[in-house]
């Protein structure tokens, strides 16, 4: 059995998406007009998680190539700034999809229900 779920790509992923912090990551690369978020604008919008754990996140997600880094090394002091991928744009369809999901079913959040994830201010 366990090794079936080795094969399982929805066990395989669940693994990755499923970590803490990891999907709204991802959304917070998503919403307001700029692409490129500063590591210290993430830690500002994701209120609770640590600068440890940020890091970690980032990383793999940058492994999984959903989010790519650049380091403007132009300016002092020096800052990494980071945006979604093709891969990482992709992926915030599932994420919408989720919160429809949600509203449908388990939230009411009329806010929430009438605007755009990218528009989000939460």
């Amino acid at each position: 059995m366990y090794t079936m779920k080795k094969k399982c790509a929805v066990y395989c992923i669940a693994n990755f998406i499923g970590k803490k912090w990891t999907l709204l990551i991802l959304l917070e690369l998503f919403k307001g007009k700029s692409e490129w978020k500063r590591f210290s604008e993430l830690k500002k919008r994701l209120l609770g998680i640590t600068p440890k754990i940020l890091s970690l996140r980032l990383k793999e997600l940058i492994k999984e190539n959903l989010v790519k880094k650049k380091i403007d090394t132009k300016n002092l002091p020096i800052q990494s700034r980071y945006r979604l991928t093709k891969r990482g744009r992709d992926f915030i369809s599932i994420i919408k999809e989720i919160k429809i999901w949600s509203l449908k079913w388990k939230i009411k959040n009329e806010s929430c229900e009438n605007r755009d994830c990218k528009a989000c201010l939460f």
